[in-house]
């Protein structure tokens, strides 16, 4: 049974930076994309990042680019997500997802 489990939220300040962290269970990290989601109270869900298998593709929420930076270790099973620059909008829970597996998710605050 593959898990995953996301680390790294917490509160912060407007501006702040936090870095995410997903490890996932199981040997067949690296042949899997990964992405977060977040989901902001009483909002959707929606793509905040991806990475594909190799790192090479990536994607980004428009809001996201230049701030946020997607990463992932296969040796580790781990992926990663670097947040700066840190707005009140950012405030939401993000979940780490491949395929069809989630996370329980990290709580992610920023004040104002």
């Amino acid at each position: 049974q593959v898990q995953l489990v996301a680390s790294g939220g917490g509160l912060v300040q407007t501006g702040g930076s936090l870095r995410l962290s997903c490890a996932v269970s199981g040997r067949t990290f690296s042949s899997y994309a990964m992405g977060w989601f977040r989901q902001a109270p009483g909002k959707d869900p929606e793509l905040a990042a991806a990475i594909s298998w190799s790192g090479a593709i990536i994607y980004y929420l428009d809001s996201l680019k230049g701030r946020f930076t997607i990463s992932r270790d296969n040796a580790k099973n781990t992926v990663y997500l670097a947040m700066h620059s840190l707005k009140p909008e950012d405030t939401a829970t993000y979940y780490c997802n491949r395929a069809s597996d989630w996370g329980k998710g990290t709580l992610v605050t920023v004040s104002s």
